[in-house]
Order: structure tokens, then C-alpha cells, then sequence
């Protein structure tokens, strides 16, 4: 690796010093390769495998050249100078979260849209004035048509992870948003492949592009060790997952089916070992919650599908295991990808049933993946070894105060007290409410009478008394 450092590639300042608040002193290969000519204002095409440092690679050249000549004056609202397409919310949260220090650093601000929720607080931002704005292509497309977001001002622009666009087919609104853009700006694509139509849109909107791959023997991610177990039968490999999943580290779970991802972390967290769930299902305040109870280590393990392969970047996960083997190679490297991220180690397990044997040789030799596979149960030496130390017991909470995604029944925030006075009035009070009437004391609504201190008259009663006006 380089030696080079970020002032010694041309950072400015308040960025190196934003760097080194975060942590992050050092560059990494493709940051040491891409700086000099993204912030010199080249169109750059990087090829990156995932967890190898792309995400600063083009927040730094962004932020620096959009605070500097780029700056464009003041504010204007719904026209931004920079532009940051992902494919999923996810990964467009991560990018913000990791993007925003070093903005604020130069006096920059930061907005991140995506679908699924209200268009309102992000509206409101591109009112105010945002320099930079981090998004899924679905939404622009949307705000774009309302004529709330303008992109003639868009300077640089870059697309990050174009291939996973590719395969959620948001490859012709990427081309309608690149089109809204300037084609005099400086356009930076990341992308692990070429594959496709992400060659058409390198052909068709980066000009005189200069391409950085990097080696993977030089990558963070050389230090991911796979390992494939093989077990014997279906509740085998159910011991081998619990057992695997009981350690103290971080580790992610991979599965196939979003019924199962849910019905997973509920079994697991019911076993005492707490787990939270990642799926296309889950409500944007629930992902964002589950995230972030994995993020900050209120638990331990996460149960995602492949949706969440490219959108959870959260360091030091020890391990990734393929509960499900994926259905073709990419998906396989991609979920791979959340561990040996910044330079950690990190291990990568697949769980193999006998039935799965043939096709999951395949798919590692489609990977470029060499490993041995090995026959184990839940005591083996090698599956110790890869746990660690084990996590303590978590009691579950009760059922009825469990809900669907951690949130309490009711969609409030009622604790246990709360829950006993509810039932008290629903019990003890059913009596006083019938004595003061069907109103409460409310004013009688126009045509009725109020009826407190009498009971209310069954149906058969208010016919009569129909009958007889």
C-alpha cells in the first residue's frame, strides 16, 4: 500500500482534519489512486471490489471542488451542486453518514431522498438549500416531475454501485437523470463490473474517463477467509446456525426469503440470543431502527435478505454466513462484502446441506472463491474457533409486550405500567362509563340528545321509540 497521506494528495485541510475526527488517517489503495485526478476534475471510472474505500474516494473530491470553485454562490433552493445516486436506501443513508463530516467541515450540507416515505422533510431540505443530495434514482425521477428538484446546476455527479442499479433495472431513469445534468460536469462511476448497460452508460456520459481498478491482492478485502461447513441433515445445520450465531461479535445472516429472514431473527431472539431483521417488508422507520440497533450493538446478530447486501455498511462484522446459499456468484460476493471491510479481517461461511453440494461448487468457481468444503456439527474445533467467546443469555421480553420489529403493541411507546393502566380502565371502568352515557360529558352532536346519568337504550328500544314519533 502507498504511503502517501491525504494532504500529501492534494486534500484540503479542514478535510484531512474531518479524516482524522473520524478515525481515517490513512488512504486507502483506490483512494490514493483516484484522488489526483477526481479532484483535479477528470471523469473517473473505479472499479473497487466492496469494502475497499470507494464511498471517501468520492465524498472527498466532492466536497472539496463543490466548497472551492464549484461553489456556485448562495444557496438556491431545489437546485443542488452535487449529486450521489445508490441503488438502495440503504446504502444512500450509509454514503450520508460518511459524507456529512467532511461537508460540514467545509460549510457544505448534505440531503439524503428516498422512496418509501413522506417526500415532506426532503422537500423541505431542498427548499432550504442543500449543496449535495444523496438519493435512490426512483425518487429523483419523482421530485423531478413535481418540478421540486432542478439538476441544471449539477456540477459533479457520480453513480455508485452502477452495476447493482443495473440489475434492479434502474438503468433508463439513471439515464434520464444523467440527461437532466449538465454534460460539461465531472461524472465519477464506481462500479465492481461492466456488466449489464453499465458499459453504455460509461460509453454515453463520462468523457475522456480515466479508469483506477484495484487489485485485489493489495484490497482490504484479501483478508476475507472463506469457509464452507457441510451438515447432515436440516436440524444439524439448525444447531450449527444457533451456535454460530451466539458468539459476541457483530455477524450478519444471510437469507433468501424475507418469511424466513423475519421468522429467523424472531427464533433466534427467542432463544436468547437477540436478533433483528433487514428485508424488502420492513417499513422505513423499522429498517432504520434495526439498523441501528445493529450498528450500535444493542444486538448482535442481523437476518437480512439480499436486498440489505449492498446497503449495510457497518465495520468490524466478524462474520457473514450464507444461511441459504445465494442463487448466482455476485449475490454471493456482494453479501460476502459486509465483513473485511476497512482493513479488518473478517470470515465468510456457507451453510451446506447435501442436496446443495453440486450447485454450490458451482457458484464458488463462478466467485473466483477457493475453499475446501468440511464436514462439521455444532461442537466442531473449526466452528468454536469462528464463535468465540460466547454472548450471555438475553431473557426475551414477554409476548405481549413483543411486536413486529421491536416497536410495542399499539404503535406507541407504552411500557408495562402503562399497559396494566390500560387494562384497569378497560376492567374497572367499564361500569363508570356506562353510568356517565355514551358521550363522556362531550356535547351532544346536532339531532341527539345528551343522555348522561341514563343508560343508553338497546336497539330494540330506539326502534320504539322510532316508531312512536
Amino acid at each position: 500500500m502507498s504511503h502517501s497521506s491525504f494532504s500529501q494528495l492534494g486534500v484540503p485541510a479542514n478535510i484531512v482534519s474531518a479524516l482524522t475526527r473520524m478515525g481515517i488517517d490513512t488512504p486507502f489503495p483506490i483512494q490514493v489512486d483516484t484522488l489526483p485526478d477526481t479532484l483535479s476534475g477528470k471523469d473517473v471510472l473505479g472499479r473497487g471490489k466492496t469494502g475497499s474505500g470507494k464511498t471517501l474516494a468520492f465524498s472527498i473530491p466532492m466536497v472539496a471542488r463543490l466548497a472551492g470553485e464549484l461553489s456556485g454562490g448562495n444557496r438556491r433552493g431545489g437546485r443542488p451542486l452535487g449529486l450521489v445516486l445508490a441503488p438502495t436506501r440503504e446504502l444512500a443513508t450509509q454514503i450520508t453518514a460518511v459524507m456529512r463530516p467532511l461537508a460540514e467541515a467545509m460549510n457544505l450540507r448534505v440531503t439524503t431522498i428516498f422512496g418509501g416515505v413522506s417526500q415532506t422533510r426532503q422537500v423541505q431540505a431542498l427548499r432550504d438549500g442543500v449543496e449535495i443530495v444523496v438519493a435512490t434514482p426512483g425518487r429523483v425521477e419523482d421530485l423531478m416531475g413535481q418540478g421540486l428538484l432542478h439538476l441544471d446546476a449539477i456540477e459533479i455527479t457520480v453513480l455508485d454501485e452502477a452495476d447493482h442499479m443495473a440489475d434492479l433495472g434502474f438503468l433508463p431513469v439513471v439515464t434520464k437523470i444523467l440527461n437532466a445534468t449538465p454534460g460539461s460536469g465531472q461524472r465519477l462511476l464506481f462500479s465492481a463490473t461492466l456488466d449489464n448497460g453499465v458499459n453504455k452508460l460509461v460509453q454515453r456520459f463520462l468523457h475522456n474517463e480515466v479508469m483506477h481498478a484495484v487489485d485485489e491482492a493489495h484490497s482490504p478485502v484479501s483478508q476475507m477467509t472463506h469457509h464452507v461447513f457441510e451438515t447432515s441433515s436440516v436440524e444439524a445445520k439448525k444447531d450449527l446456525l444457533y451456535k454460530l450465531a451466539s458468539g459476541k461479535g457483530r455477524r450478519i445472516l444471510f437469507m433468501r426469503t424475507k418469511h424466513h429472514a423475519k421468522k429467523l431473527a424472531k427464533a433466534l431472539t427467542a432463544a436468547g440470543i437477540p436478533a433483528v431483521d433487514l428485508h424488502g417488508n420492513l417499513s422505513q422507520p423499522a429498517r432504520d431502527r434495526n439498523l441501528a440497533a445493529f450498528s450500535d450493538g444493542s444486538v448482535n446478530v442481523l437476518v437480512a435478505t439480499d436486498v440489505a447486501a449492498r446497503g449495510v455498511h457497518v465495520d468490524n462484522v466478524d462474520l457473514v454466513i450464507h444461511v441459504d446459499p445465494p442463487m448466482e456468484h455476485k449475490a454471493y460476493l456482494h453479501r460476502s462484502g459486509r465483513t473485511a471491510r476497512a482493513g479488518a479481517q473478517g470470515d465468510v461461511i456457507t451453510l451446506c446441506l447435501p442436496t446443495q453440494k453440486s450447485d454450490l461448487a458451482s457458484l464458488l468457481r463462478k466467485a473466483g472463491i477457493s475453499v475446501t468444503p468440511i464436514g462439521v456439527n455444532a461442537s466442531s474445533p473449526e466452528v468454536l474457533a469462528l464463535v468465540g467467546e460466547i454472548a450471555p443469555y438475553v431473557k426475551p421480553a414477554p409476548q405481549e409486550h413483543r411486536h413486529q420489529g421491536g416497536a410495542p403493541r399499539g404503535g406507541g411507546t407504552s411500557t408495562g405500567a402503562n399497559a396494566q393502566r390500560k387494562r384497569a380502565r378497560r376492567n374497572g371502568s367499564a361500569a363508570t362509563n356506562r353510568d356517565r352515557g355514551a358521550h363522556s360529558g362531550r356535547p351532544a352532536k346536532a339531532g341527539q340528545s345528551s343522555r348522561s346519568n341514563t343508560a343508553r337504550p338497546t336497539t330494540s328500544a330506539r326502534r320504539a321509540q322510532q316508531r312512536s314519533r
